[in-house]
C-alpha cells in the first residue's frame, strides 16, 4: 500500500501536504562522495515556486530547502538524503466552504471513496504542490548525471493551442514560459491573460529533450527505459498524455518512413526519439508531454456534495492559470530521476 515512493536503485518517496506544516523527500541509492549544496537544490526548486509570471498563482512561497541528513563536508555520504521545505503562506479559508463538496477535475472524489477521509485544504496530498519534493530529488537526479554529461531541457511547445513553428534553445531562457519560438511566446502570454480575465485555465504541451544520454540504458522487457520515463510523467497530477519520438504520428506512417537508417556516423533520423527495444541508442532522447488546464477555476461549475446532491461551484482561491511553465521543472525532474536509477542499474550491470 502507499504509492509513494518511485525508482529501484535511486528512489524517493514524497511526503507532505498542500496546506501542511511541510512537505519534502526522502532520497535512497544516492552514491557517496557527490559535491552537494543546498543551493543545488535550490536553483532548482526557484524556477517550480508560485508566484512568478502572469499566469501563476499568487501564494507566495520561499520553498527554502532543509538539508536533513546525507550530506557531510559538501558530499553525499551515501546514507538516506532527507530534504524538508516548509509552508509558509498558506491560507485554507476558501476552501472551508467546499470541504463537503466534490470539486470538478479534482481528486476530491476519487480519494474519498479510497480513503473515507480526505483534506479538502488546498487538495492535500493531491495538490501540484507535492512536486515540490520531486524537483528537490530531480536537483540531486541531476548532481549524478552532470557527471555523465547528460543534459535535461524542458520547454513548452504548445499553450492554449497556439503552438511553436520554430525552436531555438537559447531562446527557452529568454522567456517566462520558457517558449524556443519569440512570437509564439508573445502570443501564449496574451492567451494566459485572455484566460485569466475569463476566469478560466489553459492546457499545453511540454517537450523535453534529453542531449548526451549513452546508449544501454533501459532493461527489457518491463523495464523498458520509455516505460519507465512515460510512468514517472504521468505520475505528475495535470499530465494527462506521453510521447516518445514521433508518437502518435508513427501510426500513419509506413514502415519505410518510420525506421531510423543507421549510417556510419550513426542515426540518420530520430524518430524513435533516442530508444530501441526498451533501451537508449545515444541519440538525443524526446518526450512530448500533455497538459491539461488547471481544473479550480471561478467559472461556475456543475457537481454534487458527499450526499450526492446537485451543486454549483465558483473555486476560490489562488490558483495559476496553467501548470505551464511550472510544471516544465517537474517534468525535468522526474526525467532525471528515471535516468539516474537507470544510470546507476547499468554500473551496476557492467560491475563498475
Amino acid at each position: 500500500m502507499g504509492g509513494n515512493s518511485f525508482g529501484t536503485l535511486f528512489k524517493i518517496t514524497t511526503w507532505g501536504e498542500s496546506h501542511g506544516e511541510a512537505l519534502g523527500v526522502v532520497i535512497d541509492g544516492c552514491p557517496s562522495r557527490i559535491e552537494l549544496s543546498d543551493e543545488d537544490i535550490q536553483k532548482e526548486l526557484d524556477q517550480r515556486r508560485p508566484g512568478q509570471g502572469k499566469g501563476s498563482s499568487p501564494r507566495k512561497e520561499r520553498d527554502r530547502v532543509e538539508i536533513l541528513s546525507g550530506i557531510f563536508e559538501g558530499k553525499t555520504t551515501g546514507t538516506p538524503i532527507s530534504l524538508l521545505i516548509r509552508n509558509e503562506d498558506v491560507d485554507s479559508s476558501p476552501y472551508e466552504e467546499w470541504k463537503d463538496v466534490f470539486r470538478p477535475g479534482q481528486a476530491d472524489f476519487t480519494y474519498e471513496a479510497k480513503y473515507g477521509i480526505r483534506d479538502h485544504r488546498g487538495g492535500g496530498r493531491a495538490s501540484a504542490r507535492e512536486t515540490a519534493g520531486r524537483v528537490a530529488a530531480g536537483a540531486v537526479a541531476k548532481k549524478i548525471l552532470e557527471k555523465e554529461r547528460i543534459e535535461i531541457i524542458g520547454c513548452t511547445i504548445e499553450l492554449g493551442g497556439i503552438q511553436t513553428e520554430k525552436v531555438n534553445i537559447e531562446e527557452i531562457e529568454r522567456n517566462v514560459l520558457r517558449c524556443p519560438d519569440r512570437n509564439a511566446a508573445v502570443s501564449m502570454e496574451k492567451k494566459i491573460e485572455e484566460a485569466r480575465l475569463r476566469g478560466d485555465s489553459l492546457g499545453g504541451i511540454v517537450e523535453v529533450l534529453v542531449r548526451n544520454c549513452p546508449p544501454g540504458l533501459g532493461d527489457p522487457v518491463f523495464d523498458k527505459l520509455e516505460a519507465d520515463l512515460a510512468k514517472a510523467l504521468m505520475s505528475i497530477g495535470a499530465v494527462r498524455g506521453v510521447e516518445v519520438g514521433a508518437g502518435f504520428r508513427v501510426a500513419r506512417m509506413l514502415g519505410s518512413q518510420c525506421n531510423d537508417p543507421i549510417g556510419p556516423k550513426g542515426f540518420e533520423k530520430n524518430d524513435a526519439g533516442g530508444i530501441l527495444g526498451g533501451i537508449s541508442n545515444g541519440t538525443d532522447i524526446v518526450l512530448r508531454v500533455a497538459v491539461k488546464p488547471i481544473p479550480s477555476i471561478s467559472l461556475e461549475q456543475k457537481t454534487v456534495d458527499r450526499a450526492m446532491r446537485p451543486v454549483s461551484i465558483k473555486i476560490k482561491g489562488r490558483h495559476d492559470v496553467s501548470a505551464i511553465p511550472r510544471i516544465n521543472f517537474v517534468c525535468e525532474a522526474m526525467v532525471a530521476i528515471v535516468l539516474a536509477d537507470h544510470l546507476l542499474r547499468q554500473k551496476a550491470l557492467a560491475g563498475c
